[in-house]
Parts: structure tokens; sequence; C-alpha cells
């Protein structure tokens, strides 16, 4: 990871400001003493670059994406991002928790980026390393600006979340919207309250998710739900899966896709601890389920697939089929992307 100097960056009377050894004179660390973010560091940083291009071999639908920020205070226990921690010589655990990288300069170098030659206006996709509406982004507000950049090049985007802070930028989204294909998504996974806070422990509830839904529906700009993830033997039940498709429809989603947990290593042995600790007698079991590695068995995700598009078929919604299309002169091939039933997302 390179970054630029940021020796010129000055100290935030809120709190503290230093240095940090890991990246030299290349970054200003805060830890900021509110009760939001308590415990918390930031790790400043000025990126060299800020559009990415998703390695050939990910099973994402799209080619290119945007984070502003590395490690997400929504401290979900599966998250797959956790292993890119370890890129940056921090800890996966907790590190990854409350040690947040913030790349100040996102919407200036977005808004370079795609004014240079080479960009021929692709889809771009956010939110699919960590959340972009995470706490940080109430303080930082990166977005606006990425927004009003894509905005001004009419460039197609996606933004995948489970922050309600999206609303925030309901005006930008709508603006956007009247210019370049905009797709957005929640993830709601289940609505068990009791495993929402043991999992998700930094997230908004699902319930305030889901009306996060219905004010975008209600505001014009469609909003699926990714049903990620659905996490076997706690959030598989019949009973809940039907309970979160109803909810979904109810709220006014445009699609719900559900995506079953996925292992990776760095979250795998994060959640592992969880689950020993929470569900000691479920280590069998998912020793059993993920011994193949970091995805269930195909016979499971078909089933929770088949399962979940039954009940959106009967509640008046279905899969989702997301087409992305750059509206520029025909000349220029149209990208579409259409999501999978098994995707490393979240």
């Amino acid at each position: 990871m390179r970054w630029n100097n940021l020796s010129e960056h000055t100290a935030d009377p809120s709190g503290p400001a230093r240095t940090a050894a890991l990246f030299g004179t290349d970054v200003v660390s805060r830890t900021i003493d509110t009760p939001e973010f308590r415990g918390v560091t930031f790790h400043e940083v000025r990126a060299r670059s800020i559009v990415n291009r998703v390695p050939g071999a990910s099973r994402m639908p799209f080619e290119w994406t945007v984070n502003p920020y590395r490690g997400c205070t929504h401290a979900c226990v599966y998250c797959f991002a956790r292993r890119t921690h370890s890129y940056l010589d921090l800890d996966t655990g907790l590190g990854f928790d409350s040690q947040i990288v913030v790349k100040v300069n996102a919407p200036d170098l977005l808004r370079r980026e795609l004014s240079g030659r080479r960009w021929r206006g692709d889809h771009i996709a956010m939110g699919t390393n960590v959340d972009c509406y995470q706490r940080a982004e109430g303080r930082y507000r990166l977005m606006p600006g990425i927004i009003e950049t894509l905005r001004d090049h009419a460039n197609p985007f996606s933004i995948l979340t489970k922050g309600t802070l999206i609303l925030r930028d309901l005006d930008l989204l709508r603006a956007a919207a009247e210019v370049t294909d905009v797709g957005i998504s929640m993830s709601v996974g289940f609505l068990d309250r009791e495993l929402w806070r043991t999992v998700e422990p930094g997230t908004p509830s699902p319930e305030r998710r889901l009306e996060t839904v219905r004010t975008l529906t209600e505001h014009g700009i469609g909003c699926g739900v990714l049903m990620a993830p659905v996490i076997p033997f706690l959030g598989d039940h019949p009973d809940q899966l039907r309970a979160t498709v109803r909810a979904t429809a109810a709220a006014g989603a445009s699609s719900v896709t559900p995506l079953v947990l996925h292992l990776r290593p760095g979250a795998r042995e994060w959640f592992m601890a969880w689950l020993a600790e929470h569900h000691p007698h479920l280590v069998p079991r998912y020793e059993r389920l993920y011994a193949d590695g970091a995805y269930a068995p195909k016979w499971y995700q078909r089933r929770i697939t088949r399962q979940v598009h039954d009940l959106a078929t009967e509640y008046g919604i279905g899969p989702t089929h997301a087409t992305t299309h750059r509206r520029v002169p025909p000349q220029r091939t149209p990208v579409a992307t259409e999501v999978p039933t098994q995707l490393t997302l979240l």
C-alpha cells in the first residue's frame, strides 16, 4: 500500500494526533475521545489511486471498485475483508474493528481519475470491501464528494451498505440517478435481534435498515436487499427466512438475493472464535460444513437459494438481476452485471 505524505495535516482539537510508526510520516493517526468513537483510531492517509480493478479470478460481477475506508467499525464477526488488514500489518480481529484507514483525498482523487483519457466510464461498485457508510463516514463525509463526482461524469455506480447514513445523501443519489444508472442494495441477512447484537454489533438494527429501504423507495431510489449472510444453524430456519423475506417485501425492496455465509482466511479464525464462545455446540457442525474451504457446500447454498426465491415469489418480489448500463455513445459497449447465487461480497 502506497500513500502520499500527510505531514502537513494538523491535529484535530477533539483528539490528539500522532504520526503512526507503521506508516512513518505518511499518515496522521487520531484517537477521538467521544462515546461514538471511543477506542477507535483513524489513520488519515492520502491515497495514490482510488479506482481499483477487481482481480480477474474474483467472483465479483463487476470490474472496478472505490473504497474510501479500510477497516470497519461495524465489527461484523464474519467480514471477509478482515484479511486485508494484514496487508498493512494491522490486526484482523479487534484491529480491523478499531484501526480505520481513511483515504481523506478520495473525492478529489476520483475526480482526477475519472477525467483521465483511459477511463471508459465503466460501472463502479462501492461497499464491496468495507462499508462506505460505516460510522466513520459521519465524521469524514467522503461519500458526498464521491457521489457528486460520479454524477458529474454520468458514471454508473452501485452501493452496498448496512448503514442508514446513506439517507443523508438521498438528494445526491436522486440527482445522480437522473443522469446515470444507480444501484443501491441494503444488506439484511436476518431479523433476530440477539444474533444481530452479537454478530454485527456496530451496525444499525435490521429494522432500521429496512426502514431505510422503505425511505429510499418512497423517494424514487429503487433498493434491493442482499439477504447476507444467511448464517447456518443460527439464521437459516425456514421461519427465520420467511420472516426476513416478508419484512423485505413489506419495506418495498425491489429484490431479495440470499448469500450464504462464507469464511475466508482471516474471517474464518475470528468467526470460529466467536462461535466457540457463543455457540460451542455448533463448532463441530461448522467444521464439517466448511471442511472443503471457505464456502458452504453447493447443496446447502442451493437449498437456501430455493427457499428464499420461493418465498420471494410468494411475497411478490424476486431475486436480484441487476443490469448497469453506462449511458454513452453507441461505439462503447455497455457493462451488464448479474448477481449470481453466491458472491464474495460480505
